[in-house]
């Protein structure tokens, strides 16, 4: 997806263009619809085909009241644009496509055991998998930086969920499948359908594989956790129900955390930006805040109408869903100024990358660790990085990332000569 300034394109026609086509997210512009759309429709309307369409909700205000009020907006008939017309096989069994209070019964003992004390046990264990990782980026030769990060967050979230070492790669391949089934890069031959119900079947066997190998309690992994843990009505989690919330615990974080540096790194690469942030260590945790504001990685989220409402003038009627943009709001100038400019010295603390709300993203907290420490020990060991290619983004209306991100390294002349 491209991260543009609209003023710099030709206007859009806000009749003729596909929001739910991932090939408009690969190699279209989205940010130029949704900034038309803020600025002329900010509730608009798609026309799916004869029997579907969604409302989108494109400002900072709408996007975080559709996410955050669950009195009216509901998750349970299905959170992603794919769904759309389908029923949910995850709803209230999943975290994602549960309601309050069932959801917060089901979130509780899973946020207890990613809290950020809890967390720091892992601090040098996630330091220790960044660092191997960015020891193998070659000095002054062209690398794929997106291949590179996009091992880490499976080596975190691998590790606090238990899953062998030796699976991570495939399990890594198979949550890019999951998000991406129509991209060029991983569909199979007999279409995108095929290719996601495959993934998915992988990896829950996968799951299931895992926790037949565990006996009692556990060790008190995460996997762990939802074994063991106990619903609102005095019940554990049936079978199904474990590998669901497996399934939705390591996609959130295999295809969202790797997003956020890759997206970051186009624009310090630029203008001094790189070696301004290495100078100034006091702004690290505004700038990670802007490169998650930046990038966005979860792009948008469907709610469903549990009755009639209004959204900027427009009434949206029981039963419609509404997809909210997330990339969109965050890049809403009544309240990030020159949105499409990548400032560190920003600090937007409230943006959205996250979510908002009863389903704000249950591991934030080992995603800032993860991005805390990769980001850190960046700054510390390369001088600076080029981009020497054209990157390659995601064919996802879901995920807005890059699979490829051509750079050449330039190691601080201390490391280098410790290598």
């Amino acid at each position: 997806m491209k991260l543009t300034r609209p003023a710099e394109q030709k206007p859009v026609d806000l009749k003729d263009f596909d929001l739910v086509d991932p090939h408009e997210h690969g190699v279209g512009d989205p940010h130029a619809i949704w900034h038309a759309m803020r600025e002329r429709e900010p509730v608009c309307w798609q026309q799916v085909d004869e029997r579907l369409g969604y409302w989108s909700a494109t400002t900072f205000e709408d996007v975080t009241k559709v996410l955050k009020d669950h009195r009216v907006f509901t998750s349970e008939h299905g959170t992603l644009l794919n769904l759309l017309g389908k029923k949910d096989p995850a709803s209230r069994k999943q975290l994602p496509a549960t309601d309050p209070p069932r959801h917060t019964k089901m979130r509780s003992p899973v946020q207890r055991a990613l809290n950020s004390k809890v967390l720091e046990r892992h601090r040098a264990q996630i330091r220790e998998e960044a660092n191997r990782l960015l020891a193998g980026i070659p000095e002054g030769e062209e690398f794929d930086f997106a291949e590179v990060v996009g091992q880490l967050p499976m080596a975190v979230t691998g590790t606090l969920m238990g899953l062998d070492r030796e699976d991570w790669p495939q399990l890594t391949f198979l949550t890019s499948q999951a998000i991406a089934p129509d991209d060029p890069e991983f569909v199979m031959p007999e279409g995108g359908e095929v290719t996601l119900q495959r993934a998915h079947r992988e990896l829950f066997a996968a799951f299931e594989q895992s926790m037949s190998r565990r006996k009692g309690e556990g060790n008190g992994d995460l996997i762990d956790v939802l074994r063991t843990m106990e619903m609102e009505d005095g019940r554990k989690l049936r079978p199904g129900e474990i590998v669901s919330n497996c399934y939705s615990l390591l996609l959130g974080a295999n295809v969202t955390t790797p997003h956020v540096p890759n997206a970051a790194m186009v624009e310090l690469a630029k203008d001094g930006k790189y070696a301004d942030w290495a100078a100034h260590p006091e702004l690290f945790d505004s700038g990670i805040n802007e490169a998650l504001r930046w990038s966005s990685p979860a792009s948008h989220f469907i709610r469903y109408a549990k009755t009639d409402v209004e959204l900027s003038g427009v009434t949206i009627r029981q039963g419609e869903p509404v997809a909210a943009w997330i990339g969109s709001a965050n890049r809403d100038a009544d309240v990030f100024p020159d949105p499409y400019a990548f400032d560190i010295r920003r600090d937007p603390r409230n943006h959205l990358a996250f979510g908002v709300g009863p389903h704000y993203c249950v591991g934030h907290a080992v995603a800032r660790i993860a991005l805390h420490e990769l980001f850190e020990e960046l700054l510390d060991q390369f001088a600076g990085f080029e981009v020497v290619g054209e990157p390659q983004h995601l064919h996802s209306n879901f995920i807005a990332g890059m699979k490829h991100l051509p750079l050449v390294a330039t190691r601080r002349a201390e490391r280098l000569s410790a290598i």
